[in-house]
């Protein structure tokens, strides 16, 4: 009998997409799409391809990531390079590299696409694998930390996941970092026994990364370590407050989490996580995750820039749906409605009780399907009118302390400057009514 030819098989960890799989995929992707379009965030598609000192530097020497998890290698021109491993050292890149840092701020980007690690493939985690990833760069002010969590939670609530706990903290930036580190080390060091043998050098080489660690001798040891929140500067505190006050405005309820950090080295102040309910002890848990990385531009060689961003997992949330019998159906799909047309009106806000109404606002405008611009970042009135003016939108909805005291708001008509008062609750409506005219 003739030899049988040898039959490919894929690489392990690295599965083919199928036809029901893929229509789910193509769903998700669709559904982020919608959102980035409304909150006004721009697509950027990275190089799948990338030089390897970018990720040792923007992801971390010490990461997991960096020391087990890339796949890195040298090419016929001796260069080093990997394929990516996340998207966040890739955009900022990007960012520095167009000239974005010239551009208005806050600079809002997204991406969709595969991501490469090497690891052990198991449940939830994969060798090839697809994310999709927001970043907001050029944004200091906690409000806008508060707004990437609201377009996440929106994004899971429209894939049909509402089973889910929202877990946040702050991990402080580099002047109240050190303190916790030595007192995170002076605990471990002291139950050193106690502790697991990867672990016994992560209090060494990457300190906070034991607070992740999900074995359960660990996770004993993790219950009497100190909380960041309490080492955290002023400017931190304040911060990190103000979020929270954000996230109560949104009605977005939290489970502050003191041992909540990300696997990356570039995070600071801010850092949440979406996890499904009675998961919390599991490892690879996370739907989506993210936070603030103030340092990262500066480090990769750009100006000093305040950023934040995030990413959730495609394959994660698909396994979520099949555990739990999930069929996406979404509004968005049925009418296939993608925001991608232009705002037609700015939100004006002037100082911090018009910063919280905007919020509200916001969110009433994407329940009506009527797309809306902001720049949250700035409270004075000229700079806001200026950049509406810019946008080309057709009204500015203005806010002040006023305004939001008598529950009302001011419409002006950008062509004419004429301006007229509405109530609050009739807002919608008479925007509706404006638009058919």
């Amino acid at each position: 009998m003739p030899r049988r030819k040898k039959q490919f098989k894929n690489l392990t960890g690295m599965p083919d997409i199928l036809k029901k799989e893929l229509s789910i995929l193509q769903d998700i992707q669709k559904i982020v799409t919608s959102f980035a379009n409304f909150y006004n965030f721009y697509q950027i598609s990275t190089p799948i391809l990338e030089e390897e000192e970018l990720f040792i530097k923007g992801t971390g020497e010490e990461t997991d990531i960096i020391q087990k998890e890339t796949y890195s290698f040298s090419t016929q021109g001796k260069e080093r390079v990997i394929l990516r491993p996340e998207f966040t050292p890739s955009i900022v890149r990007a960012y520095i590299q167009n000239g974005m840092e010239t551009a208005p701020k806050p600079v809002k980007l997204w991406s969709f696409g595969p991501l490469f690690r090497h690891e052990k493939p198991q449940k939830g985690r994969l060798r090839q694998f697809h994310q999709f990833n927001l970043e907001i760069l050029g944004s200091k002010e906690a409000i806008s930390d508060a707004l990437l969590v609201q377009v996440f939670a929106n994004i899971l609530f429209e894939i049909g996941l509402e089973n889910w706990k929202l877990h946040v903290n702050s991990i402080g930036c580099k002047n109240c970092r050190n303190t916790y580190i030595r007192k995170l080390k002076s605990h471990y060091k002291s139950k050193i026994k106690s502790i697991c043998p990867e672990c016994k050098k992560r209090i060494i080489k990457n300190p906070l990364r034991v607070l992740d660690c999900k074995e359960e001798k660990c996770q004993r040891v993790k219950k009497l370590a100190p909380q960041f929140v309490n080492y955290l500067c002023e400017e931190c505190h304040l911060h990190f407050k103000s979020f929270l006050e954000f996230l109560d405005i949104m009605e977005l309820p939290y489970i502050l989490n003191p041992y909540l950090v990300r696997g990356l080295d570039y995070y600071e102040k801010t850092v949440f996580e979406f996890i499904p309910e009675g998961k919390e002890d599991m490892a690879q848990n996370s739907l989506i995750g993210g936070g603030r990385y103030d340092s990262l531009v500066e480090n990769l060689g750009g100006r000093p820039t305040p950023c934040l961003g995030g990413a959730g997992g495609v394959e994660r949330i698909m396994e979520e749906l099949e555990e739990n019998k999930i069929k996406i159906s979404s509004n968005l799909l049925e009418k296939n409605i993608t925001f991608k047309e232009k705002p037609v009106v700015f939100i004006v806000q002037l100082g911090d009780m018009a910063k919280k109404d905007s919020l509200k606002i916001i969110e009433d405008f994407k329940k009506a399907k009527i797309k809306i611009a902001e720049n949250l970042e700035k409270d004075n009135l000229k700079n806001q009118l200026d950049r509406a003016s810019r946008i080309g939108v057709k009204y500015a909805l203005i806010l002040g302390q006023q305004e939001c005291l008598n529950k009302k708001v001011i419409l002006r008509n950008m062509e004419t400057g004429i301006q007229k008062i509405l109530i609050q609750k009739d807002l919608i409506k008479e925007i509706k009514k404006k638009l058919k005219k």
